[in-house]
């Protein structure tokens, strides 16, 4: 309660007082409002180590183990999500290798590549595309910035996740892998398999699980599933898109779940991926 607290503070507070309850007063204290960095994640990173240790998964912990572990530099600030058992052996006991040191040192220069030669080289159109005033805008250009943020999004983001796992090998640690080729998902519920895969493990193992997860009758079922994207996309920000992004992934996946579901499992590989791909673009 006290970490989702402060998140909802720090993060919705604003949004909630001045965007929907509308009240004038909190407008005016907004200007000295800072965010602090990687909020998310810290929120996330708390709740993953108190929920373990809940659980009896955490069996062993004391402060310095913890701390090094929370504040650890590489995902403070764009992930991925890092459960503590994950890396509690390289916190006990780390082994310097110059062949693991140079392997993320590689990593890391292909994350900031990534980063800086293709994500921020179509930027520009996607920015032009979503700034642009919507009665000028045509259909083709609509599409060039969505395809251009697609792109970009991807980069930027499996960008810093190369990053991170590349400057956690430099120290000796082994982060997992975030992204898996998400743009060759055959369907929305492949691509969350694929696509920042420390939060969607992370929201399967502590709220779809616990809010019943598939073993349930079908409708609570799709219930579950609402929930935890509508938590996704607020997670990703405080803003009405976020909610409507979160919210569309959420009944495609509940679309999956019916004879849909089976219907784009048997058709051509290449529509399976073009539906995927198009969803994606589209919900981005």
């Amino acid at each position: 309660i006290i970490d989702i607290g402060v998140l909802v503070y720090y993060k919705y507070f604003f949004w909630i007082v001045n965007d929907i309850l509308n009240i004038e007063y909190f407008s005016k204290l907004q200007n000295n409002y800072v965010l602090p960095l990687g909020i998310s994640f810290f929120t996330f990173h708390a709740i993953s180590y108190i929920t373990d240790i809940y659980r009896g998964i955490v069996k062993k912990h004391n402060i310095q183990e913890f701390l090094a572990y929370f504040f650890m530099f590489p995902h403070l600030v764009a992930g991925p999500i890092v459960r503590f058992e994950s890396i509690r052996p390289y916190l006990q006991e780390r082994k310097h290798d110059s062949s693991v040191f140079a392997y993320g040192a590689l990593r890391f220069i292909v994350g900031l590549n990534k980063k800086m030669l293709i994500a921020n080289s179509v930027a520009p159109f996607a920015d032009v595309a979503f700034m642009s005033n919507p009665s000028i805008l045509t259909t083709g250009d609509a599409w060039v910035g969505a395809i251009a943020y697609t792109i970009q999004i991807y980069f930027d983001f499996s960008g810093y996740s190369d990053m991170a796992i590349g400057l956690a090998a430099m120290m000796g640690v082994k982060f997992d892998e975030n992204f898996n080729h998400p743009y060759q998902a055959t369907s929305i519920r492949d691509f969350w398999r694929r696509w920042h895969i420390s939060l969607s493990s992370w929201l399967r193992d502590y709220l779809y699980i616990p809010l019943g997860g598939s073993r349930c009758s079908k409708l609570l079922n799709f219930r579950n599933l609402f929930i935890v994207f509508f938590i996704c996309g607020l997670w990703h920000g405080a803003n009405y898109t976020f909610l409507a992004w979160g919210i569309f992934h959420g009944l495609l996946l509940i679309l999956e779940k019916t004879k849909f579901g089976d219907f784009i499992k048997n058709i051509p590989l290449f529509f399976a991926r073009l539906y995927a791909i198009f969803s994606v673009a589209f919900a981005l």
